[in-house]
């Protein structure tokens, strides 16, 4: 069983937190973030060091604990780092358009789907077939990616649409090989 959620983390420099009643605030170089902490878990910072210790013995609690000291950790990349999400285009003529705030794509539709980037994630596009959809929020990053290829999901026959780069989609067959067989229609018996 893993003690992720008892491991301190350690805080880089230029990097603050703060804790304000039941939030945590993490401040670097690239912006701030903001979470809520719940009741069933505590955070203590003390010099360079951020410790998450829970009330309780429960499972939920446990499970809790592991989440919470996650999420900051996370939150303290994103504000250093940064988090970006690929995607790709697979398709005859399809293409993405657009600025550091907004894409157009045109992926077979008769019409191009517009998509606003909210606060805080911006776009680079690439070769018009790639998008880096960038940010310091993880959960943010993710979901807007997800959002950009519920637009067009990878289809199982030919394999064209939007998907995550390197990510895999196996083909299904479709129907084939049964016209000209012996005992069907059109084949000899």
């Amino acid at each position: 069983m893993g003690r992720v959620g008892d491991a301190p983390i350690l805080i880089p420099e230029g990097v603050t937190v703060e804790k304000m009643e039941s939030f945590i605030k993490v401040t670097g170089p690239k912006g701030s973030l903001k979470f809520h902490v719940e009741k069933l878990v505590s955070v203590e910072i003390a010099a360079n060091r951020i410790v998450i210790s829970k009330k309780n013995d429960q499972k939920r609690t446990k499970a809790l604990q592991g989440l919470v000291r996650n999420i900051i950790v996370n939150m303290i990349n994103g504000v250093t780092e940064g988090w970006s999400k690929n995607l790709e285009l697979i398709g005859v003529g399809f293409r993405v358009q657009g600025g550091s705030d907004h894409i157009s794509l045109n992926v077979g539709y008769s019409h191009p789907v517009e998509i606003k980037a909210p606060e805080g994630i911006s776009f680079e596009i690439s070769d018009n077939t790639k998008i880096k959809v960038i940010g310091i929020d993880k959960q943010l990053v993710g979901q807007v990616a997800a959002n950009i290829r519920k637009v067009r999901k990878p289809d199982v026959y030919k394999g064209k649409g939007i998907r995550m780069m390197g990510e895999y989609v196996r083909k299904k067959l479709g129907k084939s090989g049964k016209i000209g067989m012996p005992g069907t229609p059109g084949g000899s018996a």
